[in-house]
């Protein structure tokens, strides 16, 4: 990065929800919520800085009605099971709260020239009743052992409801091998500001250990980081094997003009830093609803590691 770079400023303009991936070949590619919810875009790089600058191409719209057709969110880019897929949420024109999961799958070597075509909804695993019936986003995915995770947040419960966040493990890239399992739920009070939320998870490995952060409480300057923490040799698919923070990694910053960080990734730059790519706000005042507010501006924080773990600060 260039030593006059600005960390903890808005880097690419009204891009929420930001998701970098750094490929075995070494470009950069970056891809975010867009304001007007109706299409996905991408960027490609050859550097973390140039995704700033780097030409954005739409690799698929929104459909004018039905699955699909409403409130286009979350896009992550990964590359599993040989292949390029776009995890990404969507609702429906006839009813806009109904947000589901779905996948994009490339049909060849080049994510910005080659087709994506729709896999459709998420599947769930044959024994699995439950995922993806409610309210259902914010999808990644992360390997560890050979075997790959797909973790999601989906509402639960009556009135305004309550999204947890929870795990599987995949089969293929749109499929899930198992039943759904709960990894956390809104416990304490700044995870339940507006809304009660955990959402938005990214993982990060290291030491030995797995570290997944994701997002709590409502949009606007309330919304935070929590973590969790596993043993990469424990079984990923108990609760148990995972601790929960009992107060936020990251939160709003007066100091600092950072308002309502999360949803996060993580990547390194060009000199192998670690990177933490979030999205966050510079004003208090939010005019409208903060979902529709389309100033949410995606922001680099370098961070460190202490005692293993990795430790977020804006300085």
């Amino acid at each position: 990065m260039d030593k006059n770079f600005q960390y903890n400023k808005p880097w690419i303009l009204q891009r929420a929800d930001p998701y970098v991936y750094k490929h075995t070949d070494g470009k950069y590619y970056f891809t975010a919520s867009v304001p007007e919810y109706d299409k996905i875009v991408l960027r490609c790089s050859d550097t973390l800085e140039g995704l700033q600058e780097a030409t954005e191409l739409e690799v698929w719209h929104k459909h004018e009605t039905g699955p699909m057709s409403k409130h286009i969110w979350a896009p992550e880019i990964h590359f599993l099971f040989g292949k390029w897929y776009i995890y990404y949420a969507g609702g429906e024109v006839e009813d806009i709260w109904k947000i589901r999961p779905y996948v994009l799958e490339c049909q060849g070597d080049d994510p910005m020239k080659d087709p994506w075509i729709e896999k459709g909804k998420m599947t769930r695993a044959k024994t699995d009743e439950f995922s993806f019936e409610a309210f259902s986003l914010d999808a990644t995915v992360f390997e560890n052992k050979g075997k790959w995770y797909y973790i999601w947040a989906e509402k639960v419960g009556v009135g305004k409801q309550i999204s947890n966040l929870y795990i599987a493990e995949m089969e293929n890239g749109y499929t899930l091998a198992t039943d759904q399992v709960l990894l956390t739920t809104p416990d304490y009070d700044w995870e339940r500001y507006g809304f009660w939320v955990n959402e938005g998870p990214a993982v990060i490995k290291r030491n030995g250990k797995i570290f997944m952060t994701y997002s709590a409480s409502d949009t606007g300057i309330n919304y935070c980081m929590g973590m969790l923490t596993a043993s990469e040799d424990s079984d990923l698919l108990d609760p148990l094997s995972w601790k929960k923070e009992r107060y936020p990694v990251l939160s709003s910053s007066a100091e600092h003009v950072v308002y309502g960080p999360g949803h996060n990734s993580f990547t390194v730059d060009d000199e192998g830093n670690d990177i933490l790519v979030y999205h966050a706000r510079t004003e208090t005042e939010i005019v409208g609803d903060p979902l529709y507010n389309p100033n949410r501006h995606a922001m680099l924080m370098k961070f460190a590691w202490k005692d293993g773990r990795p430790v977020f600060s804006y300085d």
